[in-house]
């Protein structure tokens, strides 16, 4: 058998398949180490201070530090807890958020699992990441993690239907619940873009609907992460940091590792879902004389440049916005965000049906 035939065979594959994953998950890891750090001293910066600056140059190994400290620190059990579903919480938790990274396109060809629901695949892992928060709330045999766990689920649910509508009219412009498909149909320059409308200069005026509609997304996908100003789960001066508050070292760290993989996912499916993912705003013909490894590196450099510029957002609206009630919060995802969502659906669906290109 020739070595190229190896490949072919289920061993081959299995072998392939897990240097995928391998390699998406490390690359996650270590980026969540530096866009923790941004995360740290874009707030110092905001706040007229320095942040992490001691740890290695300019603070740089600040995270792996902290990650030393978590491992080496005592795993305290509450002695009321129930033992085996308080220390799986954090794992369903960790596992959840890193699997659905599986079906999320980095760049031409760069995909675990190019599956044509892959949209459908990211409801139902986001969905059952609630399961995780309320084990642990519930396990910890305390009222403030239980409080702070329940608040956790009714915000993720509430504002899940939101991004759902918001997600139907990407796939009504698009076509496909594949997100290759929906990436590869924005390329040819920003105008393409779905936050324009997607399908050049004459679904322009799609525009006036699908901006409002990115807004929609942004701000459900902070609540969707428990992000401030939508941090109610955890607000220290009411919960006491909320379903973690009983937890310490190796547990604690998966819960908030999970937290800010779920954070950089939300701002990949922004990138995906309206800012063309990997793809140029301007024409790349330039690229048809170019190997296919340079053009995955030239896409993939594109996605993490617009994941970066997402990710300070995030971080931008963590340090300068003041925190919600949480009356504010349910009403503004009910209330607001939910009619705009359906009407946007309403909307779109019509200019599918009799726009131009109907």
């Amino acid at each position: 058998m020739r070595a190229t035939d190896f490949w072919a065979t289920p061993l081959g594959w299995g072998l392939i398949t897990f240097g995928q994953i391998m390699a998406v998950l490390v690359w996650l890891l270590i980026s969540e180490a530096f866009f923790l750090l941004a995360d740290r001293k874009i707030w110092a910066g905001v706040q007229m201070r320095k942040g992490p600056n001691v740890v290695g140059p300019f603070g740089l190994l600040q995270s792996f530090a902290d990650l030393i400290k978590f491992v080496l620190k005592e795993l305290v059990v509450p002695s009321g807890a129930d033992k085996f579903i308080f220390l799986l919480a954090p794992v369903i938790s960790f596992t959840l958020a890193f699997g659905a990274w599986a079906v999320i396109p980095l760049a031409p060809g760069w995909v675990v699992s190019n599956i044509n629901v892959g949209i459908l695949y990211l409801f139902a892992i986001s969905s059952l990441g609630v399961y995780g928060i309320i084990m642990g709330g519930w396990a910890s045999n305390s009222k403030y993690p239980v409080l702070g766990s329940l608040r956790s689920a009714a915000q993720m649910v509430s504002y899940e239907v939101s991004i759902g509508f918001v997600i139907i009219t990407v796939i009504l412009l698009s076509g496909s619940l594949n997100l290759v498909t929906i990436v590869e149909k924005q390329g040819g320059g920003f105008w393409n873009w779905n936050i324009l409308g997607g399908g050049g200069w004459k679904n322009l005026p799609v525009a006036l609907v699908m901006i409002p509609m990115s807004v929609v997304f942004f701000i459900s996908a902070l609540a969707e992460t428990n992000r401030p100003p939508f941090d109610l789960p955890d607000a220290e001066s009411e919960l006491v940091a909320g379903y973690q508050v009983e937890y310490s070292s190796t547990p604690f760290l998966l819960f908030m590792i999970a937290e800010l993989c779920s954070i950089l996912l939300m701002c990949a499916m922004i990138s995906l879902l309206f800012f063309g993912g990997w793809q140029a705003p301007f024409p790349t013909p330039f690229l048809a004389s170019w190997p296919a490894t340079a053009v995955s590196f030239f896409g993939f450099m594109w996605f993490f440049m617009k994941l970066c510029f997402l990710f300070f957002l995030f971080a931008m609206v963590k340090a300068i916005v003041p925190r919600y009630r949480y009356d504010q919060l349910m009403r503004l995802g009910w209330k607001v965000f939910l009619p705009l969502s359906i009407a946007s659906v309403v909307l779109i669906g019509a200019w599918r049906v009799f726009g131009p290109g109907g």
